[in-house]
């Protein structure tokens, strides 16, 4: 090799270390997005909170310390009669001083907003505006409500969407958006649940996909995979229900690395929430279960 041709070669061989340092730099300084974030549903702990073992305002600080989780998700059944600024406002505070986010309310228990009598579903979209303003309180960015309604399979979507519109609007100037969890019945059946979701036609209203939740009825179990397929499309929140593990630590029932799969590629990357509902392990040895599958799984899908 002639002199000039050797001093070249070294510039760029030394530019390329230099390219190579800044960007392993930049790497250490900017690690990649995590594929999603990891919440925490209260329903997980439902048997400890009923027991008295914990209180709801110890949520915050249970996510925390026990499974190191960031974020939270209220089942309104915990506070149902406490939905006050005084209240609120040291769950609130619990949350700040464990540096962890509210992500939504489950609601329950407010009536159906698909009812068949009109003024039984006007009443209920009342009934739930108090969560809308405790959402807003909170920091949370929706309330999670069901599509519960009687008739026929056109009529239940019909009653739903109209129920589901009404509170739509009263939600829009709180800036809180309304989802619908498939949550038994007709609503467990992702094509009229998606279905329901485009007659609403509104910005705030969407989905809350269970990787679980797909009985229809006694005899109708929907195809789970299927089901949430349909639904991520209008998904703001989505739920990662587990049962029980193998030796493997995977779900025994549900496949999560396809789960998420079928999530990630909808282009959703914010908070799955921990559901654990098995009873073959503790509540806590289940969410930790959970945790390590779905921290298995993004760090498969995080590049």
């Amino acid at each position: 090799m002639r002199r000039r041709e050797f001093l070249e070669y070294s510039v760029m061989f030394g530019a390329g270390l230099a390219v190579t340092g800044v960007m392993s730099e930049k790497l250490l300084a900017d690690p990649p997005e995590p594929a999603f974030k990891i919440s925490l549903a209260q329903w997980s702990l439902h048997r400890t909170l009923r027991e008295g073992k914990i209180d709801n305002l110890d949520f915050a600080k249970v996510a925390r310390e026990e499974f190191d989780i960031e974020a939270i998700e209220y089942v309104n059944q915990f506070f149902k009669d406490k939905a006050v600024e005084s209240y609120l406002a040291e769950m609130k505070k619990r949350a700040q001083d464990q540096n962890v986010k509210s992500v939504l309310i489950m609601c329950d228990g407010e009536g159906k907003l698909g009812d068949s009598d009109q003024e039984a579903r006007k009443k209920s979209v009342q009934n739930h505006e108090k969560w809308l303003k405790a959402a807003k309180y909170l920091g949370c960015h929706s309330i999670r409500v069901n599509a519960a309604s009687t008739g026929s399979y056109e009529e239940q979507q019909r009653l739903a969407a109209d129920g589901l519109r009404q509170l739509c609007e009263i939600a829009d100037p709180y800036g809180i958006n309304v989802i619908v969890e498939n949550h038994g019945g007709l609503s467990s059946n992702g094509a009229w649940l998606a279905e329901v979701i485009k007659m609403v036609d509104h910005p705030r209203a969407g989905t809350l996909p269970d990787f679980g939740n797909f009985r229809v009825d006694e005899e109708t179990t929907y195809d789970r995979y299927k089901g949430v397929t349909e639904l991520m499309p209008f998904a703001k929140a989505v739920s990662a229900k587990s049962y029980d593990f193998n030796e493997q630590g995977d779900e025994s029932q549900i496949d999560y690395f396809k789960m998420m799969d079928i999530v990630l590629a909808a282009g959703y990357h914010s908070y799955v929430g921990i559901e654990y509902e098995g009873d073959k392990l503790d509540e806590y040895a289940g969410i930790k279960a959970t945790k390590e599958l779905l921290e298995r799984v993004l760090a498969k899908k995080t590049n």
